[in-house]
């Protein structure tokens, strides 16, 4: 490997080098702890087998790691005054595709079926805080060819993704990731890890994407209207939460019906239910609406 970005003399000689300064709107945190960066590649299970996607490379740290692991790596930067940086941080390797774009407007299954053939690829990012939900929901929704996703995020959003009813972070995120994916967190990281330092704590989160999904519902977009509405205002009972949501066409002696078919307490909130009642829920509903 080429001189590794992992350390902090190495990164402020780059962003020197280059007279780089940090964009607040793209929430630019470089890693620099190479501990770290080991832990991600072994989180993601990156062998020679694999096309890597990368999404927000940065200065290009991760990348290095990716590229000595991975057969090829594909690396999406939405900055543009960072691709002259990272054409000459990764210099060295010639498995490497820069993409000058942002990642929500790349279309990643051709992008898959191009680079792969269509087989599943591997996804690792270091991602801006601000727009994690956004890109993981994208990327899930998007039913792209992908084994899994291997990214660093905020801690808090991190401790949501895994959690299980009746936890205080379990919310919509939760069931949404884990309709799509197994969640597991690899490794808790200080801010001190990164350049500059974030205010909060960050973790690498790994989500293995189902081959099958958990649960089957007859209309997933109604599933994901009951569970947004559900935890729109988390205090009330589900069924007063069900009935405030604007998306569910039903009046609400039908709704407390619905969930007296699911066979729980009228007073139940949805923040105790598990994603199969969540489903099985959904269903009772859709055959009330179309009846």
């Amino acid at each position: 490997m080429m001189a590794t970005l992992g350390n902090p003399k190495e990164t402020i000689e780059i962003l020197k080098k280059y007279h780089f300064v940090f964009q607040k709107k793209y929430g630019q945190n470089f890693l620099i702890d190479t501990h770290v960066l080991d832990k991600i590649i072994k989180a993601a299970g990156v062998t020679k087998d694999d096309l890597v996607l990368e999404v927000g490379p940065g200065i290009g740290t991760l990348t290095q790691y990716l590229c000595e692991a991975a057969r090829e790596v594909i690396a999406v930067e939405i900055d543009r005054s960072l691709i002259p940086i990272l054409k000459d941080t990764l210099s060295a390797y010639e498995n490497i595709t820069l993409i000058n774009e942002d990642i929500l407007k790349i279309d990643i299954k051709r992008l898959v079926l191009e680079k792969n053939a269509g087989k599943p690829v591997k996804i690792v990012a270091n991602l801006p805080y601000y727009i994690t939900t956004p890109i993981i929901m994208g990327l899930l929704e998007a039913r792209v060819p992908v084994d899994n996703i291997t990214v660093m995020i905020q801690k808090e959003v991190a401790d949501r993704m895994q959690s299980g009813p009746g936890s205080k972070d379990y919310g919509a995120l939760s069931l949404a990731v884990q309709y799509y994916a197994k969640p597991s967190i690899a490794a808790n990281v200080p801010p001190n890890c990164f350049m500059p330092r974030p205010k909060v704590g960050s973790a690498v989160i790994c989500l293995t994407l189902h081959s099958n999904m958990p649960v089957k519902v007859k209309d997933e977009k109604l599933m994901f209207q009951i569970i947004r509405a559900s935890f729109n205002q988390r205090r009330k009972t589900l069924v007063n939460g069900l009935n405030n949501g604007t998306d569910i066409k039903l009046p609400k002696e039908a709704l407390a019906e619905a969930i007296n078919e699911l066979k729980v307490s009228p007073a139940i909130r949805g923040e105790a239910l598990t994603l199969e009642q969540f489903a099985r829920l959904s269903d009772i509903i859709y055959d009330k609406i179309h009846f």
